[in-house]
């Protein structure tokens, strides 16, 4: 496929719609409350955007579509694991769900030793720690290597930009972050939803390293799973094919998650310091790229970039013009 490096969606401010609130990569508006949604519904925009140490690196082509795209089809397959927040797919690059109060702890689940974040077990690992969320790691792991199970290394959610931490399950109880049944439940959940997607990965050649999960409290207190799953975005995948060899090279796996254009930039830089260099068009396009083929071997299903609408705002604005207020 031809990459279009101009046709990206870098944003989505709509001022037709109401109580904005822009993310990292996602944009999105609050939709009042009505009869049916009592806490009302928050419109989803993926944008193109790419973050990475807690900055935005650059806008990839069609990103937001397949971030989108591959959710949904994890959602549709997930539901009777964990129900989730979805009402409507509007456009490609949008989801309206409803509006959840989105739980004030991050929840990643880890099947290997890997990462370059300063919150990963790997970067951890190296450093010389052995203690970490709560778990003991055994000496003499290889880098990418499988750990003994997979384990939960919560967060804290950074709400405003800031920098999440580490915590241990004692510590979100203790802090009042949650309740020891709403940990539980969380807990029981990711760890559910992780390996189905490590089963269905599995049967697609990859392997499913480690993911994010994002869980909120809806008008009846449910916990309902918000945000995405199990996108090229919020999880590690890597090629099966290729990993035994990484493994005994200490190479690392080959894959196609934003590992690509992360360790581009963390090998020019100190990417939590430093100004990052800019990012090369042809970087951008291999990006695009990869993020296709992602959402073919994920999904079993061929891409369809939507090209509609002058540009990819001008879509988007037109597909939400139902939900404009006055």
């Amino acid at each position: 496929m031809s990459i279009d490096l101009s046709r990206v969606l870098s944003e989505a401010r709509i001022p037709e719609l109401p109580s904005p609130y822009f993310g990292k990569v996602r944009d999105c508006y609050d939709l009042p409350a009505d009869a049916d949604f009592p806490n009302g519904r928050r419109i989803l925009i993926s944008s193109d955007r790419i973050s990475a140490f807690d900055r935005i690196l650059a806008a990839i082509p069609w990103k937001g579509q397949v971030l989108t795209q591959t959710a949904r089809w994890w959602f549709d397959r997930t539901a009777d694991i964990c129900p989730n927040h979805v009402v409507a797919y509007p456009d490609p690059n949008v989801v309206v769900g409803r509006h959840v109060s989105i739980l004030p702890v991050e929840v990643v689940v880890r099947g290997y030793l890997a990462g370059t974040t300063s919150t990963s077990v790997l970067t951890q690992y190296k450093a010389g720690a052995r203690e970490m969320y709560g778990h003991r790691l055994p000496d003499g792991l290889r880098d990418n290597e499988a750990l003994p199970d997979a384990i939960i290394t919560p967060t804290s959610k950074a709400f405003d930009g800031g920098h999440d931490e580490p915590l241990t399950a004692a510590e979100i109880v203790a802090q009042g972050l949650l309740t020891q049944a709403q940990w539980d439940e969380v807990s029981d959940k990711a760890l559910a939803l992780f390996a189905f997607g490590q089963k269905v990965a599995a049967e697609r050649g990859l392997i499913l390293a480690d993911t994010k999960y994002e869980f909120g409290l809806d008008d009846q207190g449910r916990i309902l799973l918000a945000d995405e799953i199990h996108t090229p975005d919020s999880s590690r995948y890597w090629i099966a094919d290729g990993y035994q060899e990484a493994l005994t090279t200490g190479a690392r796996p080959p894959s196609f998650d934003k590992d690509v254009i992360r360790s581009w930039v963390a090998t020019r830089c100190d990417p939590y310091k430093d100004p990052v260099p800019e990012i090369p068009s042809e970087m951008i396009a291999k990006t695009a790229e990869v993020y296709i083929t992602a959402y073919e071997r994920i999904t079993g299903e061929t891409f369809r970039p939507d090209i509609s609408g002058e540009t990819p705002l001008d879509r988007v604005r037109s597909n939400l013009a139902p939900y404009f207020t006055a």
